[in-house]
């Protein structure tokens, strides 16, 4: 008997529908398919038996016409404006409004159930409507204390301060976050507004938290002081631009602080939006958001108004991401934008870790503290050492290999968990116990318990040279020390296992750049001691924050829209494991280069290339694969000739499995029109490149590569590429969840809500509100013992939409013509994890629009079906073959 899960836990986001068959992927051991070489990570998850439940509460509509940022007038807007209000009531749409947007978004965003999405798109002058996303900041992580000065070395961002004079003077950088302690020393200090931090607002207050159970601390208190309780803000404007004991990017930057979080918890994107209108209006010339609503389109509002911001001068930066290990198409908006400069992480070189002694050689120790263990007290000699081996007793049955009593036990890492060694050694009377990694490195031990002895990490290399002393016969002790030794990280330079992939769900190429943000050391609220470590895409985007202020201070004619590819030219592509370059859509086009950019006299544009799905045709069921060609504009902007030789490096792939893919080293080729090109100065000449698919159809294969322009004056400019190589409409976006073992859930469901605190009208949005499936069974649609008795689609999507529609079926042909409509929405996001759901309710009703008129009309009590039609990433909409669809099984409606 198939158990039944329980949908719970309320996510951030992600729109869900039908389900046909599980995707048919090519596994890593098909003999036909691609080469394997690793895999990027397991699949993510839910808990056992448990579903997680990704239903918004709030909505963004957008009008038919641009923003005023973007060309209308703003008696246009108004109009659309007060039209929209008196429809919508007229049609009987049951919202709360929340926001109104005129400069960067034009539209609305409203609280509403899911049962008026029908009418309201249904409503004269609705363009579009989005789910309303939640956004979280990533906790500290303090194990080490990593480096700034080398993270600003990686880009060269030293050289541009100290060779070239640049500090970013005279440049007004806006951050979106949680605020900035303004009092702190690297910034100048002071009380709001200081001459570092000039402008800003808090939008929220300090107990505003979007996620919640507290219906007050849901509704936003703002105010003029954009003071950071949080610490998160604080900490990337540090990496933008502290100048104290932390020096970040560009120390001279002027500062706008623009709250929009509270001192913990979450934010929802509209509140985003307001932020950058005030951004917009206080002129700023950069804009950094380290915030991001993974798996979105670049339609999404907070993208599109990013976009608006460009074309009105303004450079975004954003984060691409920390869902990496939710798979590929796990980049988010606004950082997806079409003109943001979405930005990937690298990891930093180096560490600066806590330093021991060992005794009697005197050699430094660089180690880190376990998890919730209490650090070690300075000035404090351990009793001597013994290696007891893996220390795994429970779960491996081993003995150790010492008896550890009354010494410190020095225990090899692997076979089982940290909390197994670290209790095992204590259990055997150690007063100190020291895990030596077993791969090169410092690791942060977690899921450790305090027991009140010392526990630390240690690097392979130093659990080998304390063995080694052992071996020859000393008494070996460690001395802790208050000081800090820098050690070179093993996974320097390389992609942050946690920066989302791209492409986004259209295709287009994304992230856009990389910069240092893994293990990132900056400025934190003074309250929370002043400085802390970071990791996260959120610490990258500042770095190109940054770099962009230094270019602009140097070059201020350089408008917003060039500024991604002057940076894009000019970066570095990284490696993955020091031997393969790194995937495209993981990386964009490098690491930046500040001083590159600084001295480019060679521009190539288009500067970067999306190539789109390979597949054009069938014929007689087999693939037509179609090259792409595209005309490259090689610039020379120096005073004499250059001569420029067109090269291809190719990049690694990734394939199958949208959640858990394989990394591999198929790839492309490159045709060139012209493989040389002669170009006088100030001139410039178009070459054409032709690249070729690796010809793997139905493997959901992403493939990229660089393009080179190699000049005769030394100049080195890339432009990376990449494409889905296959059919992208074969994508099985709707499918049953897989919660592993074996454990399927065959959704879409219809189901009833079966226990809920909370709501928004019909929409339960209490974290642990459980849902059942109820096809088949009776409606009342009323409210039954607190409950609402109406039928729910449970659905979960692999994969982005562009268009999803619930419409009504009647086994006795009473809905009409267009009279069907239950729900309809514009471009989705895919399901966070594996285990996530959507839930749309239906109260009953359809709706159509006759001329400007959007009528909504009650069904008669009897037996209805509800059908999913969804349209595919890119889908062709008049092809049958780019939708999914799925009809519910028969139930009820008996009204009271």
């Amino acid at each position: 008997m198939r158990r039944r899960p329980v949908v719970g836990a309320l996510a951030a986001f992600g729109l869900a529908a039908t389900t046909v068959a599980l995707p048919s992927i090519a596994t890593a051991n098909d003999p036909d398919g691609p080469e394997a070489l690793a895999p990027v990570h397991t699949a993510p998850a839910g808990d056992e038996d448990t579903l997680v439940n990704e239903t918004p509460g709030a909505w963004f509509v957008e009008l038919e016409s641009p923003p005023t940022a973007q060309g209308s007038s703003r008696a246009q807007v108004s109009r659309e404006h007060s039209a929209f209000k008196d429809a919508a009531g007229a049609a009987g749409v049951d919202y709360t409004e929340r926001e109104e947007f005129t400069s960067l978004f034009n539209g609305f965003s409203i609280d509403m159930d899911s049962s008026q999405l029908g009418r309201l798109q249904a409503t004269q002058g609705v363009k579009a409507i989005y789910p309303m996303v939640q956004l979280s900041v990533p906790e500290p992580q303090t194990a080490a204390i990593p480096d700034m000065a080398t993270a600003l070395a990686m880009t060269g961002s030293d050289v541009a301060q100290n060779e070239l004079g640049l500090t970013g003077a005279g440049v007004k950088v806006a951050v979106m976050d949680t605020g900035i302690d303004y009092a702190h020393p690297d910034f100048g200090g002071g009380e709001f507004p200081t001459e570092r931090v000039a402008y800003g607002y808090d939008f929220v207050g300090d107990a505003y938290d979007a996620g919640s159970p507290d219906a007050d601390a849901r509704v936003p208190q703002p105010d003029g002081d954009p003071m950071d309780c949080q610490g998160h803000g604080t900490h990337v404007a540090g990496i933008v631009g502290a100048d104290g004991d932390v020096v970040g990017v560009a120390p001279e930057v002027t500062f706008g602080a623009y709250r929009v979080f509270g001192c913990e918890g979450s934010t929802e994107a509209d509140i985003m939006i307001s932020a950058m209108e005030m951004a917009l209006e206080d002129d700023m010339d950069i804009l950094n958001m380290s915030i991001g609503s993974a798996f979105t389109w670049p339609s999404y509002p907070t993208a599109s108004a990013s976009n608006a911001m460009v074309d009105a001068g303004m450079i975004v930066a954003a984060s691409i991401g920390n869902s990496g290990r939710s798979g590929v198409y796990s980049a988010g908006a606004p950082g997806v934008g079409e003109k943001v400069i979405g930005v990937a992480s690298v990891d930093n070189t180096n560490t600066d870790a806590a330093k021991a002694v060992a005794n009697p050689s005197g050699e430094p120790v660089a180690y880190t503290v376990l998890s919730t263990v209490a650090a070690p007290t300075a000035g404090e000699t351990t009793d001597a050492m013994v290696h007891v081996g893996r220390g795994c007793v429970d779960t491996m049955g081993d003995t150790l290999l010492a008896d550890p009593t009354g010494m410190t036990a020095l225990v090899d890492r692997g076979s089982c968990t940290f909390e197994e060694k670290y209790a095992s050694a204590v259990a055997a009377g150690a007063t100190a116990v020291v895990i030596a990694n077993n791969i090169p490195g410092l690791f942060n031990g977690g899921g450790v318990t305090d027991q009140g002895v010392p526990g630390v990490g240690i690097s392979l290399a130093d659990g080998d040279m304390l063995k080694a002393q052992m071996d020859a016969g000393e008494t070996v002790t460690l001395t802790w020390t208050d000081e800090t030794v820098s050690v070179v990280s093993p996974t320097g330079g390389e992609k942050s296992d946690f920066s989302s992939y791209g492409l986004a769900p259209d295709l287009s190429l994304k992230p856009d750049l990389a910069a240092p943000g893994g293990n990132i050391r900056s400025t934190y609220p003074l309250a929370k001691g002043g400085y802390a470590t970071l990791s996260g895409t959120s610490m990258a985007a500042p770095h190109v924050a940054g770099a962009a202020a230094l270019l602009l201070e140097a070059d201020p004619e350089i408008a917003a829209t060039e500024m991604r590819d002057l940076l894009q030219n000019t970066a570095e592509p990284v490696l993955y494991a020091g031997a393969y370059v790194e995937t495209v859509h993981g990386q964009g086009a490098g690491l930046i280069d500040v001083p590159a950019a600084y001295a480019a006299t060679t521009s190539v544009t288009p500067a970067k290339i999306s190539l789109g799905e390979s597949v054009v045709d069938r014929v007689d069921g087999e693939p037509v694969f179609e090259p792409v060609t595209t005309t490259l504009t090689v610039a020379n902007d120096s005073d004499a000739e250059v001569t420029y030789t067109m090269g291809h490096t190719t990049a690694l792939a990734t394939y199958g499995d949208t959640f858990a893919p394989t990394l591999s080293t198929i790839a492309g080729t490159a045709e060139f029109s012209d493989t040389e090109v002669t170009v006088p100065a100030g001139e410039s000449a178009e070459v054409d490149v032709t690249i070729t698919s690796p010809g793997f159809d139905g493997y959901q294969v992403l493939y990229g590569g660089f393009i080179e322009i190699t000049g005769d004056d030394g100049s080195e400019t890339s432009v990376p590429y990449a494409g889905f190589d296959g059919d992208y409409q074969d994508i099985e976006a709707i499918t049953p969840i897989d919660l592993g073992d074996g454990e399927m859930v065959d959704v879409p469901w219809i189901s009833r809500i079966s226990e809920c605190a909370e709501f928004v009208e019909f929409d339960c949005i209490d974290p642990m509100g459980s849902y059942s499936e109820a096809g088949g069974e009776t409606f009342s649609l009323e409210w039954v013992d607190g409950l609402p008795d109406y039928p729910y689609v449970l659905a979960h999507f692999d994969h982005q939409v562009e268009d999803f529609t619930l419409t009504v079926i009647d086994s006795k042909d009473r809905v009409k013509g267009s009279f069907t409509v239950a729900a309809d929405l514009g471009p989705l996001g895919r399901n966070e994890s594996s285990a996530g759901v959507q839930a749309f309710v239906w109260d009953g009703t359809v709706t159509k629009t006759r001329g400007n008129t959007t009528v909504t009309k009650d069904l008669k009590d009897g037996e209805y079906s509800l059908k999913i039609d969804a349209l595919k990433a890119n889908g062709d909409r008049s092809n049958p073959d780019h939708w999914e669809t799925w009809t519910s099984p028969e139930f009820t409606i008996d009204r009271p």
